[in-house]
């Protein structure tokens, strides 16, 4: 009966080998460094044939790829993390299907859907051969949106979360920039494990209430706008009904960040893990040593660097995947648009005061 089966899968190789299909490779890349809508361009390289595959190769093929601010940055080459050389294919995450394999079927199957865990392989392609190695096998009955999101903002608010302060149920973070990713994240995490989230927006002069509607509909209790924050009379009403923050998170830097600061509890935490305003973090110096403050820096890429061939960063992912099978975890709306219409995608992505994800997909 072994020697049977032994010989099916042969047979079963041979015969995927010989039937096996070109698959045309497309490429969003730059070769120099600059505003993205100048330097990136959609290359096609030759195609892919099956038959080329060596022993634990996968070829996958993009479901959905976001564009985040870090891939801007990247392209700008204003970020922490460049591409090795240029030529470079650009993105930082992404959810793939499997199209065929050469590891075995008890590591994956085509049609399984993948994350591709390293981080110096851009996922803007429309397929691509990587190791089973360098890949985690999710499940594919969640959405596409929330598959596609999963590997950055909201494992930055879990690690956000759950690395520099013990948060017990009843306790309160505040955050700036709540309408972001990891904002949304935050939010619905905080629900999750009941813990107060005071966020913080930017004013707008339209589509003010339906982003406060939005955030509430996720599980937000308290939404205020920056000015809201610096007002005495609001800060005396907040502070009476929930306890003064044990931990801050910052995205925004600047004014925004002092703001954070201000009204932390004694010995609490600021993280900051961006700095979407460009200006530097500002610490006020009598809050910072009377209330004795700590403030921390978090970068969700070099964690990965340092624990994606580690069971830990599968086992965040998963938890994430249970939270959105029960709903608990939503991805934020997103607007898909073709590799071939990067140009589009691209202008959306980087609008101002924009909430919306941008997907690159191939169909």
């Amino acid at each position: 009966m072994r020697s049977s089966l032994v010989l099916f899968k042969r047979f079963q190789t041979l015969f995927h080998t010989r039937l096996a299909s070109s698959y045309v490779v497309q490429e969003l890349q730059a070769d120099q460094y600059g505003a993205p809508n100048e330097v990136l361009k959609l290359n096609q390289t030759t195609s892919i044939d099956a038959s080329q595959l060596k022993p634990n190769d996968v070829l996958i093929k993009l479901l959905a790829s976001p564009i985040n601010p870090a891939d801007i940055n990247m392209i700008e080459g204003k970020y922490a993390l460049l591409p090795s050389s240029l030529p470079a294919t650009f993105g930082n995450e992404g959810v793939f299907q499997v199209v065929d394999h050469r590891a075995s079927d008890e590591q994956v199957r085509p049609g399984d859907w993948v994350l591709p865990k390293i981080l110096d392989w851009g996922k803007w392609r429309s397929y691509g051969i990587v190791s089973i190695n360098d890949l985690i096998k999710i499940p594919s009955d969640i959405g596409v949106e929330s598959a596609a999101t999963l590997s950055v903002n909201p494992c930055t608010a879990y690690r956000l979360l759950k690395d520099f302060v013990t948060l017990e149920k009843g306790d309160t973070i505040i955050q700036n920039g709540g309408n972001s990713g990891v904002g949304q994240a935050v939010i619905q995490l905080g629900k999750l494990w009941n813990i107060n989230v005071v966020s913080i927006v930017r004013n707008r002069e339209q589509g003010m209430n339906e982003l406060v509607d939005y955030l509430k509909s996720l599980g937000a209790e308290h939404v205020y706008v920056e000015e809201d924050l610096r007002k005495e009379a609001l800060r005396k009403t907040l502070w009476s009904t929930i306890p003064r923050p044990k931990l801050g998170l910052n995205c925004v830097g600047g004014r925004a960040t002092s703001d954070l600061l201000r009204v932390l509890d004694k010995s609490a935490t600021l993280v900051t893990y961006g700095g979407m305003s460009k200006q530097p973090v500002t610490v006020p110096t009598a809050e910072f040593i009377f209330n004795d403050l700590n403030c921390r820096g978090f970068w969700m890429s070099r964690w990965k660097a340092e624990n994606y061939k580690g069971s830990q960063f599968a086992q965040m992912l998963y938890e994430l995947i249970d939270s959105i099978r029960r709903n608990e975890l939503k991805a934020p709306h997103c607007e898909k648009f073709l590799l071939s219409d990067y140009k589009a995608a691209v202008e959306q992505a980087q609008k101002p005061l924009n909430t919306t994800k941008v997907l690159l997909t191939v169909e």
